[in-house]
């Protein structure tokens, strides 16, 4: 028993080694969420003491009211919450909530009545970032800001008036990364733009990784992704990932039928797998964000496609080192967790957890309730998270063997935004609330 401890505990250790060596490492604590995927970059953090359920009466310390819907997350840093959302007259806020009592600190008007929804999206998907000294916000308008945590604006600009609209069917959905002291923006969209709202007096658009100062919002670097993709396939709503190997950091873009690895100093591409959606079909816009274990990184085709672990293991093209053909996501990013890669598909409920090097399953179990998860799930304390988008709640615990901890509801209807951990609490999003669970 002490052997198998200190194995999980050593695997979890090398991970955040791995995956956050760098500056970005001193967000790697339990106290801390700074970012979409948390401060591993992959859905996990080092909570602990975590409840397994909660109710109107049980377990929440408290809920505070939110203007509008939105799929991003809230990211935490010390007693300060951040969130984007919507209001009722389509304005794009930044919120800054009081972790202890939450109390809305200040807002900050971004966009003036900017918000579009297209089926479940809106303007508002990317969520904020944060380095523990300012926190920067983006939305689908192109609009990009950063303010201190007293509120002041420290810079702003607008991609979109830059670059062009953004050209994507269902609008942007990539969150930016901060890693190493830079951030990176995604934007791999469709030319030249169809759709109504992409529209203007640019004829054309370029699919582009930018790299930015995060103190200055100046560009540091801007590499133009090329794709034989076409249509709606040239779309991705998924978010960079710092992927460590072979003593080198690159970083993995997944969309417009390919994966690609990028040095994040310059930005040039140092390889390309491009054996997703080898048939070229129309419509393969990719919403999965890519993931990642020692020695592999998991991508999915969408729509019930296949998923690739691919090997990469050094600066030569990534290999295919396994592939899962059914119940595949097509929304929720796969997560790694103690050792174990587990991956949600949404539409069919069904929870595969799988052996990462291999994809030998462990077991692969419905989680027993007809509602779509959009949300990706979320490791911490020994469980894994899960929240669908009318608000079941399911809990399982991280055994070789499937185990529902708990099942239940909460008050909620189109909630996609992750359940994210900090220190003790979870955070939960809905469709009007913020909920602060202990």
């Amino acid at each position: 028993m002490k052997k198998a401890r200190f194995l999980i505990a050593f695997t979890i250790l090398t991970s955040c080694v791995s995956f956050c060596f760098n500056s970005t490492a001193s967000a790697a604590t339990a106290d801390n969420w700074p970012q979409w995927r948390g401060p591993f970059f992959n859905g996990t953090s080092l909570s602990t003491n975590l409840p397994a359920t909660w109710s109107k009466d049980t377990n929440v310390k408290w809920t505070t009211p939110l203007p509008g819907k939105s799929g991003s997350t809230p990211v935490v840093w010390g007693d300060n919450i951040f969130l984007s959302t919507p209001d009722e007259n389509d304005n794009l806020l930044l919120y800054c909530i009081g972790r202890e009592t939450g109390e809305t600190k200040w807002t900050r008007l971004v966009v003036e009545g900017g918000n579009i929804r297209v089926g479940k999206n809106n303007f508002t998907s990317p969520s904020p970032v944060t380095d523990g000294e300012r926190v920067i916000v983006m939305f689908g308008t192109g609009d990009l800001a950063a303010f201190d945590f007293n509120g002041n604006e420290l810079w702003s600009r607008n991609l979109c008036e830059e670059y062009g609209k953004f050209a994507f069917m269902w609008l942007y959905g990539s969150s930016p990364l901060l890693f190493d002291n830079k951030l990176y923006i995604e934007v791999l969209q469709r030319t030249p733009p169809t759709y109504s709202h992409a529209k203007d007096d640019k004829p054309e658009r370029d699919s582009f990784l930018l790299c930015l100062n995060p103190e200055t919002g100046e560009n540091i670097w801007r590499q133009l992704r090329e794709t034989d993709a076409v249509r709606e396939s040239m779309e991705a709503y998924t978010t960079p990932l710092p992927y460590t190997y072979g003593g080198r950091t690159a970083l993995v873009v997944v969309g417009g039928d390919c994966v690609t690895g990028h040095d994040p100093k310059t930005g040039e591409e140092l390889w390309r797998w491009s054996g997703l959606n080898p048939r070229q079909r129309p419509f393969y816009r990719i919403i999965t964000s890519p993931a990642a274990a020692p020695g592999h990184i998991y991508a999915s085709e969408p729509k019930g496609g296949t998923l690739f672990a691919l090997r990469v293991d050094n600066e030569s093209k990534p290999t295919v080192a396994w592939t899962m053909e059914d119940v595949t996501p097509d929304v929720c990013t796969p997560l790694y967790y103690e050792g174990k890669l587990y991956v949600l598909d949404g539409d069919d409920q069904i929870m595969s957890c799988m052996k990462p090097q291999t994809g030998e399953v462990f077991w692969r179990e419905s989680l027993g309730v007809r509602e779509t998860f959009s949300a990706s799930p979320t490791g911490a304390d020994g469980k894994i998270y899960c929240l669908s988008e009318r608000g079941t709640v399911i809990v399982l615990s991280t055994g070789d063997e499937f185990e529902k901890i708990s099942e239940f509801a909460i008050d909620a209807r189109e909630t996609m935004s992750s359940i994210i951990t900090a220190g003790d609490q979870l955070f939960v999003r809905t469709h009007d609330k913020l909920y602060c669970i202990e």
